[in-house]
Parts: structure tokens; C-alpha cells; sequence
């Protein structure tokens, strides 16, 4: 039987922004590992974007050997206390498992989050080589790449725009599911091999990459992601009360609004309307919850059934009071004195699949209110543009699709400029979410690497 960590009561967990599950004790993760089948030809390696060599560290959990288990998962991947927590695992690793075609799939995510918990990364022996790469961003995609360049032995500069490093994994992802602490360690680990970090920097505005060049840098890996939100376009949009998931969270996550005693104290209302049906909604309408609004509603085009969140993200959503409204299309958000005081949806009903395979809601000309006086839009990001246009100023023109997103080389990340990479949200590929920027990051760091080694 499948093992379960520890939960907090919904009760007493909506209430506070601690960790809503706990690790798995010794037993459990003992016993969940004596599930492995440690099969010869492994899907679960297939299924994760940074090849983790799952079965062998499973089995090194398996005899009690955490030393090496954290070792076997930290030649892939830096960041197993994050990704244990936030990957959605059910849709790579475990969901590639043999044992969930009849039964229950090993709990690979809480194994991996257990190791990463109860080891440290043992820092490497690194022979400089006298190159220098400079990384834009200091997220996921970020914080892979630099430990893989520095590895190689290059000198490695991480550039953050914010006052805070760890790019989305602490802006946008709520503490009560990754906590601080595990963030923090994971960074103050590539410190501890050499990498060099600096906040308050904008390139594009404090510095620009020609800067970058002329400061020495051999090669630029630009994973700044992509934080210009996407709006409903409709009347009221401008109101008082109306913001992006993005701001929301950023205010709490990152500058602690939800304390009327900071700088940015976040004015809490009685009733939000969060729309979406993401992760970020799922984070936005349960830090809601928190932070003190007597009802959040999660208000989705579709069924629960296309809802793209995790279905964990899902069910702790449902056990902390989030009512879920589905087959509603946002149409217009009424005011008064400023201030939100309601908003119209359309009633939907789904037709043919759209272009993901979904099936697209078609309005039916019928329409209701809610009473709401906060709207929360978390309908994705697009990429800032401030990096494109500093460097076009500059003679340096990328190629950029029709959303403006980084136009990259798959296998190499390179860009349409030698020696400048990109990844993370602002160079996509699949699903947004940290494992495949770490994916990313891994890409663009082996082909600075085999670059550098040519200089």
C-alpha cells in the first residue's frame, strides 16, 4: 500500500502558512521504497525532464544508505527538496510507474523530497578554468545551470532583479508548500561551490548584455522568466480590487503583505473570485484563504475535470473552503465608488476541442453575477520584453515567435545570438513548471560547457 505523509488539519492549516504535509518518517519511506520493482527498463527515468536515476536511489533508501540516495538523485539534479515538493509528479515520473497500471505508483515525489530533506550536497572539487558565465534569473532553470557550469569549473555569476533569489520557487510558490527554509539551503549550497549572486540587478536596465561582454562574460544563459501578466481584457479590469495572481502572490510570498505592519500591507476584502484553473490559481485562492477572506471561489471555463492543476493542489484546495465554479467565462467586472463590488460570468457549455485537445467552452448567451469585491487573474504570464528591446538598442536582434518568447535551438538552447541562451518560461517548451526549466537549464549548461571548452 502506497504511503502517505502527514497532513495538517484543513482546519488549522488555512489559518497558517506552514507546510501542509510533513516528511515521511524513516518507516515510511523504508516501506514505500520496498515497492520499487526496480525495473530493467525504467519509465520513471523517461518521464522525469532531468533523467534522475530513480530505482537506484530508491533502493538506496531501501537499505538505509540516505548518503548515497542523495547523492545518486544530486548528479542530476540540485534541487530535490523543490522538485520533491512542486513537480508535478504525476504527470512525469510517477505517472510513467508499472505499479500504477493496477495499482497505486511509488510516491517517487515524497521519496525524493525525504532524501533531499535528510542529506546535504558534498561540494564538489572544482579546477578553474579562468571562463565566466553570466545567468539572468535565479530560478529553477537558473539555479540547475549555474551548478552544472561551476562543476565544470567555469565562474559563474547569477544576476536577480529582485531583492530575493529564487525567482519564482519564492515569489510565485506559497511557503505552506515550499517552505523557506528548504529554498534557502538549496541556494546557500551553490554559494558554497563558488557561485556568485546578485540581486537588484535588471539586465536590460541596470546593465545590458554588451555590458556583460565587455565585463568579460564568455557566455550568457538568459532564464529571467516570464513575468509580464496575462490579463481578461473587459470592462472593469481597472478597478480597485482587480490584480494579477502574479502581484498577489508576489505581495505575500515575497514581501510579506499579508502583515499590515510591512511597506506593502495587502488591503483584504471579505469575498475573492480567483480565475484560472492552473497551479498558480490553486496557490492564489488557498493563500486567499489564508490571509483572511471569508470566501474564495476558483471560477474555471471548464469541468473539474480539464482543470490543469494537480490534483493534489486540487483536493487541499476543497479541504481548505475553496468553492469551485466551472463552466463560467469572466464577461464584465462591475464597480462601485472605484472598488469592485461584483462580477458577470457567462454560462459555458463545452464544444469541440481546441487546440491543446481540450474541449473549448462555448457561451450560451446566459449570464450570472457573483458577488466578489477582489478578483484574482491567474491565467498564465508572458515574457517581459525589457531584455529583447535593451539589446535590439544594441545591434543585437533575437529572433522571438509570435508571443515573444526566446526563439532557442531544443538540444542547445542557444538563441539566435552565438553564445546567448535561454530558457525557463522565457524559451518554453511543454508545460510550465520547475522541472522542465531545470531541463532547460541542464541543456543550455552542457552547451556552454562544450563551447567554453573550445576557447
Amino acid at each position: 500500500m502506497r504511503q502517505r505523509p502527514k497532513e495538517q488539519d484543513p482546519n488549522i492549516r488555512r489559518t497558517n502558512f506552514e507546510p501542509v504535509e510533513e516528511n515521511f518518517t524513516p518507516e515510511q519511506a523504508r516501506l514505500e521504497a520496498e515497492r520499487c520493482l526496480h525495473c530493467k527498463n525504467p519509465q520513471c527515468v523517461k518521464g522525469c525532464p532531468v533523467n534522475i536515476n530513480i530505482p537506484d536511489f530508491i533502493k538506496a533508501v531501501k537499505e538505509d544508505n540516505l548518503k548515497l540516495a542523495g547523492d545518486v538523485i544530486r548528479q542530476t539534479s540540485m534541487l530535490p527538496s523543490v522538485c520533491g515538493r512542486v513537480c508535478p509528479q504525476e504527470r512525469q515520473c510517477e505517472g510513467k510507474c508499472i505499479l500504477g497500471i493496477k495499482s497505486e505508483p511509488i510516491a517517487i515525489g515524497a521519496l525524493e523530497r525525504y532524501v533531499g530533506d535528510n542529506t546535504s550536497a558534498v561540494t564538489p572539487q572544482i579546477i578553474p578554468t579562468g571562463k565566466r558565465v553570466a545567468i539572468v534569473g535565479s530560478g529553477c532553470a537558473g539555479i540547475t545551470a549555474a551548478a552544472d557550469i561551476r562543476k565544470a569549473g567555469h565562474d559563474v555569476t547569477v544576476f536577480e532583479a529582485l531583492h530575493e533569489f529564487g525567482g519564482v520557487l519564492r515569489y510565485g510558490i506559497p511557503p505552506f508548500r515550499l517552505p523557506r527554509t528548504v529554498l534557502d539551503r538549496e541556494i546557500d549550497t551553490l554559494k558554497s561551490m563558488g557561485v556568485k549572486f546578485e540581486k537588484n540587478v535588471i539586465v536590460g536596465k541596470s546593465v545590458t548584455l554588451e555590458q556583460l561582454k565587455d565585463d568579460g562574460f564568455d557566455a550568457v544563459f538568459i532564464c529571467s522568466g516570464a513575468g509580464l501578466p496575462k490579463m481578461l481584457g473587459i470592462p472593469g479590469e481597472n478597478l480597485n480590487g482587480v490584480s494579477s495572481a502574479n502581484e498577489f502572490l508576489t505581495r505575500v510570498n515575497l514581501m510579506h503583505a499579508n502583515d499590515p505592519k510591512t511597506a506593502t500591507p495587502l488591503k483584504v476584502g471579505e469575498k475573492a473570485a480567483v480565475i484560472g484553473g492552473g497551479n498558480v490559481a490553486m496557490d492564489a485562492a488557498r493563500t486567499a484563504v489564508r490571509v483572511g477572506y471569508k470566501t474564495v471561489y476558483i471560477v474555471y471555463r471548464r469541468t473539474e475535470k480539464e482543470l490543469p492543476a494537480r490534483l493534489e493542489e486540487i483536493r487541499h484546495a476543497k479541504e481548505e473552503g475553496v468553492i469551485f465554479k466551472f463552466l463560467l467565462a469572466p464577461h464584465e467586472i462591475l464597480g462601485e465608488n472605484s472598488y469592485v463590488k461584483s462580477m458577470k460570468f457567462e454560462i459555458c457549455e463545452l464544444g469541440e476541442p481546441d487546440e491543446s485537445g481540450r474541449r473549448s467552452p462555448v457561451g450560451t448567451g446566459e449570464f450570472i453575477d457573483l458577488d466578489v469585491d477582489t478578483v484574482i487573474v491567474a491565467l498564465g504570464t508572458g515574457p517581459n520584453p525589457i531584455i529583447q528591446k535593451s539589446a535590439k538598442s544594441e545591434g543585437l536582434d533575437f529572433e522571438v515567435d509570435r508571443k515573444g518568447y526566446f526563439v532557442v535551438n531544443p538540444d542547445t538552447r542557444e538563441t539566435s545570438i552565438q553564445h546567448i541562451y535561454a530558457g525557463g518560461d522565457v524559451a518554453p517548451v511543454g508545460e510550465s513548471n520547475a522541472i522542465n526549466a531545470m531541463g532547460a537549464g541542464k541543456k543550455a549548461a552542457k552547451a556552454i560547457n562544450e563551447y567554453l571548452a573550445t576557447l
